[in-house]
């Protein structure tokens, strides 16, 4: 099904013939959250495997309109995760400094390290989407010779050779799209506003950009067609059902996993023999010999030397 909703460059992306519902597809509710729930666990054990074997990092980048659903998404989806595993980032207006470097600098910081998942909540495409809606470059203290209108054409190049760099250096990234409609959004806002639990949600900033949809809509339409590529594709999900969005970007990320397909690391020889040494000496209460030649049986006996020490 993810295939549906998968755009590698072959083809141009059309946000106006683009679902933002799953309605029209007839699915159970109830079936679709048990799949989601599946899909979980199965996730949560290959993250276990990432984790150990530490060759390849993974990096979710989850990009949408306001109230698409970012945050429950990374909530739900990712429930269960190692936390020592995953790190989150939710990246806001950039500050004084990060706009004293290169637009990809504070993004670059948060790259994990190889086991690791680092999950994105917007990132380095805000620099192509706000920044270019709303002419935010014009006003940026550069030289003169960047403030021109081919500045985003360049950072899509710029992007499409990070992340070619970022694979080619044992990175997978999987970049999402919440496709929300914007009846959808209006009723999310109005929930906002009209439940006190949701207030703090709610942002006169996000009425603001609700009225520039249409040059959203051309943005982020450009966005991915200038940089999906078969390594790393983009993923357009309908978002106007939360239950429907959550299960596919589940099989998302689960598809990826499978296919990095993370081992446990599996011991030399020499090592196997070691460990069967330390087997044998544990199971018949024998003096064990560390790596560092310090000689020390059982914790009851390191016990009761520090406790002889002592006195």
């Amino acid at each position: 099904m993810i295939e549906n909703y998968r755009y590698d460059g072959s083809d141009k992306l059309n946000l106006s013939k683009t679902p933002t519902s799953g309605k029209k597809l007839g699915l159970d509710r109830e079936t679709i959250e048990a799949r989601t729930a599946s899909n979980q666990i199965q996730i949560q054990q290959l993250q276990d495997k990432l984790y150990a074997d530490q060759k390849e990092g993974l990096i979710i980048i989850i990009q949408a309109r306001d109230a698409a659903g970012k945050d429950g998404t990374i909530k739900h989806v990712m429930s269960g995760i190692n936390p020592q595993g995953v790190d989150v980032y939710s990246f806001k207006s950039p500050t004084h400094e990060e706009l004293a470097h290169d637009f990809l600098w504070r993004f670059n910081r948060a790259i994990p390290i190889r086991g690791k998942i680092a999950i994105f909540n917007r990132s380095y495409y805000e620099d192509v989407l706000i920044v270019k809606v709303r002419e935010l470059w014009k006003s940026y203290n550069v030289p003169d010779r960047m403030k021109k209108d081919s500045i985003i054409e360049k950072r899509y190049d710029q992007i499409h050779d990070y992340e070619n760099y970022l694979y080619s250096n044992g990175y997978r990234i999987i970049k999402i799209f919440l496709n929300v409609s914007a009846k959808e959004q209006k009723e999310r806002f109005l929930e906002r506003i009209n439940e006190p639990e949701k207030n703090w949600k709610f942002s006169e900033g996000d009425i603001a950009e609700r009225g520039l949809w249409k040059e959203y809509t051309e943005a982020y339409e450009s966005a991915i067609n200038n940089t999906a590529t078969k390594k790393n594709p983009w993923y357009v999900i309908p978002a106007d059902q939360k239950w429907f969005a959550r299960y596919l970007v589940s099989e998302v990320i689960l598809s990826v996993m499978e296919d990095m397909d993370p081992q446990y690391p599996v011991l030399s020889a020499d090592k196997k023999a070691k460990l069967q040494e330390y087997k044998e000496a544990l199971e018949n209460e024998k003096t064990i010999s560390g790596p560092d030649g310090f000689q020390a049986s059982n914790a009851e006996d390191e016990a009761a030397s520090r406790e002889v020490s002592k006195k």
